[in-house]
């Protein structure tokens, strides 16, 4: 049932409306314009009878006296098979459809549904008439991609319903009626498609654990000296152009991951165009098919509405808690929270709140930390396990990481890869900073050879400063080889080639032989009498093992270039 608002105020994107009656917290609610034009709304603040709403479109052709539908559902998503390889807006509309129908300029007030309601998909039943149902009981399943993908039970279903028919296996649409259930009299109809607000965490499952497996990503420096955990969170924090957006899309390619889900929140149009043009011809290792087959865009730049972009964010995370809750391990990869907190600025200055540092809203924290905290592994009612792993980006301005965006993002995340402006512009990618980024997650790599390596490269850096203020000759020979050292694990070991068809992606086993070798080399007791004999001797090693690098793994022509390796030490 609606109710029927009056606008009172029209400031930007935020309309306040009066109402007679009881509205929810967060309810969606429909502007009319004169032109019969409806514009989706949420209402965030009550204050008697009067509400705030910020509304998803442009608000031109609105105004005071135009009625407000207010509706009794929260801001919800349709959840059920259909929504990999899509490309949807914050708000989870179809982008390819809306331009099907619309053309390259979509006017406002265009809404259409997620899932196709024709498409037939072949459901195999799992449950059995007279079965108990509880929330999230797998009804049975449907084949999606290269997945099996389970059709559960509502999320909000009370205990102790009886499964009073099923359908038999065959070919149904996510509209018709799969099952009916019963309880105490009342019977009720599911179908393949559940809704979920996406600002309540969505999970049903016996117990939330702690992350300890790792997340394999195949890239050395972060597998290695920086990993990440199925279920955990990490943020990529750095200046525009050091390499944030294509970091994430290495990762979500070669990562040992079920689903990728990208939401592009604020980003600007060049970058957001160029992930779309590039996934589809993005090949995936595990099929050799296109990675959008297992992978979900949620698009929302930085031209659109920015209420849409704020809301975006909560889309894609829901999103990845519904796959991870029919069993799946999903990498969601949010570029970038920083956009998403200036919306979230934008809407706090509109409504008059307080402001914090910086403008934001004191709550910025604690609303950067209600979203990397719907991360996690958990154990299903099946004693099957599943994760939902966060990595956000964060753009501050010149890259200065005290901002407040970047700090309450480094209070909640387990990992930090820290970019530098230094590094991107030498061409040293990835371009993550060995010496400010940090993990509190154990990795593959035995921690004592990692620390070990560190200090090489803490020492190498200050050499490198020393030799800045009194030159390469005022430097002894035993801290310019030590500096050598520091420069051939980077050259070697820390940069990788994206670009490369071997280098691209590095085995835990690669990583593992490669880095024993390299901690041979820095722990060797090199006698050299002169600079210039030092100077060519790693320059020789840095050659040989970026060679190796190239190398089909346990190939002939690696095994020669580790003998040659091993002679240079002797």
């Amino acid at each position: 049932m609606s109710l029927i608002g009056k606008i009172v105020t029209v400031y930007g994107n935020m309309v306040t409306i009066e109402f007679e009656g009881i509205v929810r917290q967060n309810a969606v609610a429909y502007c009319h314009r004169a032109d019969g034009v409806a514009l989706k709304s949420e209402i965030i603040r009550i204050r008697g009878n009067r509400a705030d709403m910020q509304v998803f479109e442009l608000t031109r052709g609105l105004k005071i006296g135009d009625e407000v539908e207010i509706t009794n559902d929260l801001l919800s998503v349709e959840l059920g098979p259909g929504l990999l390889g899509q490309i949807f807006d914050g708000l989870q509309n179809p982008l390819p459809l809306l331009a099907k129908k619309m053309g390259v300029f979509l006017e406002p007030g265009h809404y259409f549904p997620p899932l196709d309601k024709d498409k037939k998909w072949e459901f195999t039943p799992t449950a059995k008439v007279g079965d108990y149902v509880s929330p999230a009981s797998p009804l049975g399943s449907v084949p999606e991609g290269i997945f099996s993908h389970q059709i559960l039970a509502p999320f909000n279903l009370s205990e102790n319903w009886k499964l009073k028919s099923l359908v038999p296996e065959g070919d149904y649409s996510v509209m018709e009626e799969i099952a009916v259930i019963e309880k105490e009299g009342q019977t009720q109809s599911l179908t393949m498609v559940n809704k979920w607000p996406i600002r309540i965490p969505l999970g049903v499952y016996q117990e939330r654990l702690l992350p300890t497996q790792p997340l394999v990503t195949k890239q050395r420096i972060i597998d290695t000296f920086f990993p990440i955990m199925l279920g955990g969170t990490y943020c990529i924090p750095g200046p525009f152009g050091a390499g944030k957006t294509v970091l994430q899309q290495i990762t979500s390619r070669y990562a040992d991951i079920d689903i990728v889900i990208i939401a592009a929140c604020g980003e600007r149009a060049g970058e957001v165009v160029e992930t779309l043009r590039e996934f589809p011809h993005l090949k995936d290792p595990r099929t050799g098919k296109s990675l959008m087959e297992r992978t979900i865009i949620i698009c929302n730049t930085s031209s659109m509405p920015v209420a849409a972009r704020e809301s975006s964010i909560y889309t894609a995370v829901t999103l990845g808690e519904y796959y991870r809750q029919i069993g799946r391990n999903v990498l969601l990869l949010a570029d970038s929270t920083s956009r998403w907190a200036q919306a979230l600025r934008e809407m706090s200055g509109r409504l008059e709140e307080i402001p914090g540092e910086e403008a934001f809203p004191a709550y910025l924290e604690s609303s950067i930390a209600r979203f990397y905290e719907r991360a996690g592994i958990v154990r299903l009612k099946d004693n099957r396990e599943a994760s939902l792993t966060i990595g956000g980006t964060v753009s501050p301005a010149g890259g200065n990481f005290e901002e407040p965006v970047t700090q309450g993002t480094l209070k909640v995340v387990g990992a930090f890869l820290g970019l530098s402006y230094a590094r991107s512009y030498a061409r040293r990618f990835p371009a993550i900073d060995p010496l400010e980024s940090w993990s509190k997650y154990k990795g593959l790599i035995d921690s004592k050879k990692v620390a070990l390596a560190r200090s090489f490269l803490r020492s190498g850096r200050t050499v490198f400063e020393m030799m800045q203020v009194v030159g390469e000759e005022g430097t002894s020979i035993d801290d310019f080889v030590v500096y050598l050292k520091s420069e051939f694990l980077d050259s070697v070991y820390l940069q990788q080639n994206s670009f490369d068809e071997i280098d691209a992606v590095c085995s835990p086993e690669r990583q593992a032989y490669l880095f024993d070798l390299i901690c041979r080399i820095l722990e060797h007791p090199f006698k050299l009498a002169e600079k210039e004999k030092a100077r060519d001797l790693f320059f020789t090693l840095t050659e040989q093992v970026r060679n190796w690098n190239y190398s089909a793994w346990k190939s002939p022509q690696m095994d020669q270039i580790e003998q040659n390796v091993l002679q240079l030490l002797n």
